[in-house]
């Protein structure tokens, strides 16, 4: 039995076909047949099913090998990596992904990352919260930045959430809003306000429990962008509402262009941000040292605020 048997059958399993694989992996269709073939017949077991519609397709006991074959080649690949680790130079790639908003937060964990390990490839995209769970299940990110709440965690024991930040939803409006004088306001008082929602699943969640509780809400318009949001609450135009965390260290706070407000009588839910990774998948190197850098930063905004 060798290692590239072993990869093989992962990766026919992965495409549903011989010749998706050998694409893939860039070996002959032949070469990966006889492979397979003889690990069979190492093992003394049929790994596939060989269909002219369906492609080759994992027998019941091809299934239950096959995940352990890539169960193995996850523990190589962090023998390697751990190897690695030991050199000075820590090169590959690190894919992350954040709902907008929260690009901000990647930034200095990003710089002070870069400039640690230069020889480290980084690709970074804007993603919903329900894709970037989608991408992580699919291997096809590391890591992804998210909010997290309580029913997310208790429906996905697939998935490894780790919180960074915890706070709770505020209002946030013009300096010039009349709003400004008060340092609370009740939900029966915000659904009277002209609301610019921005549009990501925290915000709905929240959005709509309100609207539940309290009655209909005069939604101007959604965005997800940022910018035109706060552009939209500095003319006066309505309000927002968001997590205390994502604008503690906002310009247009720090300058008190725009005061955020203590929402009163309505009980929360917690809401926090941090990290979504596959408890499947691959926790690489790359990853576990871009998170030091993230954690460290995080703290150190913890503690200024």
């Amino acid at each position: 039995m060798h290692i590239e048997q072993l990869e093989y059958i992962v990766k026919v399993a992965e495409t549903g076909s011989i010749s998706l694989a050998a694409e893939k992996l860039h070996v002959s269709q032949s070469g990966i047949s006889q492979s397979i073939t003889r690990l069979e017949g190492e093992l003394g077991v049929k790994l596939f099913k060989r269909h002219r519609r369906l492609g080759a397709v994992p027998t019941n006991a091809g299934k239950t090998l096959i995940k352990k074959a890539y169960e193995v080649l996850v523990r190589l690949q962090e023998f390697k990596e751990e190897a690695q680790s030991f050199n000075t130079v820590t090169s590959g790639n690190l894919k992350l992904s954040s709902i907008p908003g929260f690009m901000l937060f990647l930034l200095e964990p990003l710089s002070s990352f870069k400039n640690a390990f230069p020889n480290v490839n980084i690709e970074i995209s804007e993603k919903s919260t329900q894709h970037i769970i989608e991408h992580v299940e699919n291997n096809q990110i590391d890591i992804g930045l998210i909010t997290i709440y309580e029913d997310l965690i208790k429906k996905r024991e697939d998935l490894i959430f780790e919180v960074i930040l915890e706070g709770k939803m505020k209002v946030y409006v013009s300096k010039s809003s009349p709003l400004v004088s008060q340092k609370f306001i009740t939900p029966e008082q915000l659904v009277t306000q002209n609301v610019i929602l921005y549009n990501g699943d925290y915000v709905k969640r929240f959005a709509n429990d309100l609207i539940s509780k309290f009655g209909p809400m005069n939604i101007l318009f959604t965005s997800d962008n940022t910018e035109v949001i706060k552009k939209a609450i500095l003319e006066g135009l309505g309000i927002s509402f968001g997590p205390d965390f994502s604008h503690k260290n906002d310009p247009y706070v720090l300058s008190g262009e725009i005061v955020p407000i203590e929402i009163i009588n309505y009980e929360q839910e917690k809401i926090g941000v941090g990290w979504v990774r596959s408890e499947n998948n691959h926790f690489s190197i790359n990853t576990k040292k871009f998170l030091e850098h993230f954690n460290f930063h995080s703290r150190m905004l913890t503690y200024s605020s």
